[in-house]
């Protein structure tokens, strides 16, 4: 099975425990806009907590759950990042977003719903770390705190530095990520710094790739990217290293997550792939 067909069957496998979850809800407009939200997508996070849980032992029936539970957090993450008061997006994964979908005051509550129904989901691993771990992550010291920075440089008087923002992007991007790669080491109350180093460098490597992607195309097309996000104060890997120079960096990091994994030996090689993918994914 090649990789893409991996991470295929495990997004079908976490899409059909988060419908089951979706399902035992009450009937309504923000459980409709909650099934939008969740539609579509990689499914990356939820394959990188499937794996991490295969590689200690955890049950398939408790790693999707805690999959879900990632799924469904991100879900609610979209979901408000592309409301009118913070990216005002019209689209999402090529589909209309679900403020344009339903209406404003639903995306926000399908929103909080979804980041409840990740909680659930966590708790339901019957593991207190893992759901305190899921707080953290999501939360102000976390993603929120990453979204938070990234809504100040865009009025911040000079753009953000290198430093800074990879400081966001360990929040923004990176801390998700950190979860869904320890997951199983947590469950399993085994060691997980081999993980925390890999997913640290993953969620980098990711965010790189996600800049090289929107200045990739023709010259003009770049270059108006970069233009509009210079007169929006907002500093880019791409826009502070350069194209090729961020292309070396995200590769260099890749190899890094990979070299983490040495521990697991070959039972980690769907990891390697996952990281390989992330910079050369096209979307």
């Amino acid at each position: 099975m090649t990789f893409p067909e991996a991470l295929a069957s495990a997004g079908a496998a976490v899409a059909g425990r988060l419908e089951a979850a979706l399902a035992e809800l009450p009937e309504s407009r923000v459980r409709d806009a909650m099934a939008h939200a969740v539609h579509g997508g990689k499914g990356l996070r939820g394959f990188l907590v499937l794996e991490s849980c295969a590689l200690h032992g955890i049950g398939r029936d408790t790693a999707l759950t805690a999959a879900a539970a990632i799924e469904a957090m991100h879900a609610y993450s979209l979901v408000h990042d592309d409301l009118p008061a913070m990216d005002d997006d019209d689209l999402r994964r090529g589909r209309p977003t679900v403020h344009i979908a339903f209406d404003e005051a639903t995306a926000i509550l399908a929103g909080d719903a979804l980041q409840a129904l990740a909680f659930d989901l966590a708790a339901q691993t019957g593991s207190a770390v893992l759901v305190r771990g899921l707080a953290r992550a999501a939360g102000a010291e976390g993603m929120v705190l990453g979204q938070a920075l990234d809504i100040a440089a865009e009025t911040a008087p000079a753009p953000l530095t290198l430093d800074q923002i990879v400081h966001l992007q360990q929040g923004k991007t990176g801390a998700l990520f950190g979860w869904s790669c320890t997951a199983g080491p947590v469950l399993a109350g085994a060691e997980s710094a081999p993980l925390v180093a890999y997913a640290a460098a993953l969620g980098l490597a990711f965010q790189i790739a996600d800049d090289i992607l929107d200045c990739e195309g023709d010259a003009q097309t770049a270059g108006k990217r970069l233009q509009k996000d210079a007169q929006a104060g907002k500093a880019t890997f791409v826009s502070l290293l350069g194209l090729e120079p961020a292309r070396a960096r995200a590769a260099g990091l890749v190899s890094a997550a990979c070299d983490a994994l040495a521990p697991y030996g070959g039972g980690a090689e769907s990891l390697r792939e996952a990281a390989r993918f992330v910079i050369s994914r096209d979307k």
